[in-house]
């Protein structure tokens, strides 16, 4: 055992926003995990440099987000998501946390299948995906519209937006929601970070 505490954790949100309405969404996140202390960067990946990558691959945590396109993450995003190939070869990722926000303009909008997609890409980087930790809002008659998770998705953070808004026409329950997001995956990578100074390694013998 150690009495050591782990640093701040240090996130980073890879997104990609079409319209501005998921740029909105990924400074919410960043909120949140600023709101437990955490050092957010905010990345847009079809705008991405050398210092870009270099944020990625130092930060103990990436949040990756997508608007939903015809189903599934953005071609801007899918493009970055190629781009990860070789990190994906060598383990840059491995071990870090990993979780996923997207908006669409339809309330349900096949944004599961993009969660999915995105739930795979850290898959297969070896990352540890964190689910949203929220029950279902808006699903009675004593609930509202603005409850957090108001449309009920459960893998990542989904948000509605109706396509003719400006950003600034983001639904508050949703920014609220992504807030959350932020917050819950600091939290888990400042206790992971903990276990891992307070845990010896299990030692293998060779035969």
């Amino acid at each position: 055992m150690t009495d050591e505490y782990p640093a701040p954790p240090r996130i980073a949100i890879a997104h990609h926003s079409g319209y501005g309405h998921t740029a909105v969404l990924a400074e919410a996140v960043a909120a949140g995990a600023r709101d437990i202390d955490a050092a957010a960067d905010v990345i847009a990946v079809d705008r991405i440099t050398d210092d870009d990558w270099d944020t990625l691959d130092s930060a103990d945590a990436i949040i990756f987000g997508s608007p939903t396109y015809m189903g599934d993450v953005s071609a801007a995003f899918k493009i970055f998501a190629e781009a990860t190939s070789s990190r994906c070869v060598l383990g840059t990722w491995r071990d870090k946390v990993a979780a996923g926000f997207s908006n669409s303009g339809g309330m349900a909008g096949d944004k599961l299948h993009t969660l999915m997609s995105l739930a795979v890409l850290a898959s297969q980087h070896h990352m540890h995906w964190v689910n949203l930790g929220l029950v279902a809002g808006w699903n009675s008659t004593t609930s509202s519209k603005d409850d957090l998770n108001r449309l009920a998705f459960f893998l990542g953070a989904g948000a509605q937006t109706d396509t003719d808004l400006p950003p600034e026409g983001v639904h508050g329950s949703d920014i609220a929601t992504c807030r959350h997001l932020g917050r819950r995956v600091a939290t888990v990578t400042t206790q992971l970070a903990a276990g891992r100074l307070s845990c010896t390694p299990l030692r293998t013998t060779e035969r």
